[in-house]
This record gives C-alpha cells, sequence and structure tokens, in this order.
C-alpha cells in the first residue's frame, strides 16, 4: 500500500468534521403506493428505497445547507468566522441567484470569504471536496465548508411511478482544514456531455424548471460500467490494491448500483454504508449523508481509508480517495 504520509512543507486537506441534516417530513412506500400505480415491494426490490424526506414548503435548499453546516462546525470544533471559504454542491438551488453559498454564509453571521455553488448533480460533492482540497493544495484557503444539499423534491413528477420512487431531500456537510497529515489522497473528475438526454430536467417555454426526465435502464447500465472505471483509475494512480480500502461510501443512487460497485471491489456489502434505504437519492447531498451517518455510528474511524464515488447527469462522474 501507499504510504500516507507528508512533510511539514506540503499542504494537506483533512476532514476536520462532519454533519447532516433531514427534513422531518418521511415519503414512504405506502405513501406512493397511494399516489401512483406501485408496490412497497416492487420500489424495494429494484432500488433498496424504503423511505425519503421531503422538504416543507417553506424550506429550502439553503435552510437544508445551514443546519447541516452548523452540525459540521460542531462537529469539527470550530468558530464559524474560521471557514475562509464555502462551496456548496446543489441542483436546487432557492433561486437563480444568489448562490445557495452566500445565503449559508449569511446564515452563519460570516462575511468576507469567498462562497460558491458547484453544479454536478450526483457528483456534485465529489466536485465540490475536488475544489476545495485544490484551494488548500495551492494556499487559497485553510478552513473550507464543503456542503451538498438538495430539496430534489422541487423537481420530482409524482406522477411518473418510475422516476417519483427515487428521490429525497437532505444536505450533509464537512470541514475540510489544511493539515501536515493527509486526508485527501486523491480525487478524479470526469464528464461528457454527450448523454445530456438521458437523464435532465428541460425548461419549459416560460422558463421556469420542469421535472427530472430519466431514461432508467441506460443510465444504470452506464453508471455501473463508469464507476468500474473509476474504481480501476483511483487505485492504479495510488498503487493501492482492492484489499487496501476500509469503506465505500457511495453516492447513494440504487442498491445494485452500490453491491455492483461492492463487487468490483471484492468487498462485502457490510463494508459499504448504505442508506439509500432511509434518504433515497439525494443527489449531491448523498454521500455525506452517508459518511456523516457511519462516523456519527461508530463504523468509519480515523485512520480509516475511504473511497467516495458518484455518478450523475451531465453525465458527470467522480472519486475521491481518503485517509479519515
Amino acid at each position: 500500500m501507499t504510504k500516507l504520509h507528508s512533510s511539514d512543507t506540503e499542504k494537506n486537506a483533512r476532514i476536520a468534521g462532519t454533519g447532516s441534516y433531514l427534513p422531518q417530513s418521511i415519503l414512504s412506500n405506502a405513501d406512493l403506493e397511494k399516489m401512483v400505480d406501485t408496490t412497497d415491494e416492487w420500489i424495494f426490490s429494484r432500488t433498496g428505497i424504503r423511505e425519503r424526506h421531503i422538504a416543507a414548503a417553506d424550506e429550502f435548499t439553503s435552510d437544508l445547507a445551514f443546519n447541516a453546516a452548523q452540525n459540521a462546525i460542531a462537529s469539527a470544533r470550530i468558530e464559524a468566522n474560521a471557514i475562509d471559504l464555502i462551496i456548496v454542491a446543489t441542483t436546487t438551488p432557492d433561486k437563480v441567484f444568489p448562490s445557495v453559498a452566500t445565503i449559508v454564509q449569511r446564515k452563519l453571521g460570516i462575511a468576507g470569504c469567498p462562497a460558491f455553488d458547484i453544479q454536478a448533480v450526483c457528483s456534485g460533492f465529489v466536485y465540490a471536496l475536488t475544489t476545495a482540497n485544490n484551494f488548500i493544495k495551492a494556499g487559497g484557503a485553510k478552513c473550507v465548508l464543503v456542503i451538498g444539499a438538495e430539496t430534489f423534491s422541487r423537481i420530482t413528477d409524482y406522477t411518473d411511478r418510475g422516476n417519483c420512487i427515487l428521490w429525497g431531500d437532505g444536505a450533509g456537510a464537512i470541514i475540510l482544514q489544511a493539515s501536515i497529515e493527509v486526508g485527501v489522497i486523491s480525487t478524479h473528475l470526469h464528464a461528457d456531455g454527450n448523454y445530456e438526454k438521458m437523464l435532465h430536467v428541460p425548461r419549459k417555454q416560460d422558463g421556469t424548471s420542469d421535472t427530472v426526465i430519466m431514461e432508467g435502464n441506460a443510465v444504470f447500465k452506464m453508471a455501473v460500467n463508469t464507476l468500474d472505471q473509476i474504481v480501476d483509475e483511483t487505485l492504479a494512480a495510488n498503487g493501492m490494491q482492492k484489499s487496501d480500502i476500509d469503506w465505500l461510501v457511495p453516492h447513494q443512487a440504487n442498491i445494485r448500483i452500490l453491491q455492483a460497485t461492492a463487487k468490483k471491489l471484492d468487498m462485502s456489502m457490510d463494508k459499504v454504508i448504505v442508506t439509500v434505504d432511509k434518504h433515497g437519492n439525494t443527489s449531491a447531498a448523498s454521500i455525506p449523508l452517508a459518511l456523516d451517518v457511519a462516523i456519527k455510528d461508530g463504523r468509519i474511524k480515523r485512520g480509516d481509508v475511504i473511497l467516495m464515488e458518484a455518478f450523475g447527469g451531465g453525465f458527470t462522474w467522480g472519486s475521491a480517495l481518503i485517509k479519515y
């Protein structure tokens, strides 16, 4: 296994704290049975989802992000004014502008540091983490708040039985700090705009957003093949073996995709952090949500090596290899 150490002169990015937030309202499979022609068994057998959280009418992406941020700040035992960069990954901002990041900044009671959103759909958190890591390595930031937050229920068609069963709302956050110790080992990002129509949200003629349109089977096949490749790429880039990975923290899209990635790693599902059953697909929020759950319940411990990977509309995909 590659030695994970650093000299004093290197700028590494280490996760100092994590936090998450889920809206109170829960939409169960039983609830969906009353809305569309489906069953709990059909949904669970194909997706692994039992329930998902739905934001209240007066609850916006920035509200979810702010609550997750507060929990991450408390976990890292820092003051909010120590943060010198805020990055929010989201597909469902409160407004066209300003960014969710600047709204969260205001709610935290801080000002002056840069704050911006990243839009890479389900890969958004990996894109945001990569950006934060690069800021720290370049010396442009020392303490970054990275958030994945979504209110996907706002762009879900609840008459589309093949689609509405998937999505949930939520937010997850991390505090990434400059450190002598290695934290983020490597990140790998990709995109291919040729597949736009397989998974997208078009605009209506009046300019307002429509709802998610997805070619489910085609997206599933593409996701499995692409994630297979990025697992190989990540391990090869670091001279590591499959057995060097302690935990897989994947984007929570579908239990079958999670199982396929675990098989690729020769990894027991006991070492895969699974929250899709209770959260559904929360897009950019799913990885930091799952990470926070597994850290808070004691499964992931300091020193563990984690592989995060995600695939989303665009298509976008990426991975992050981290020593926690």
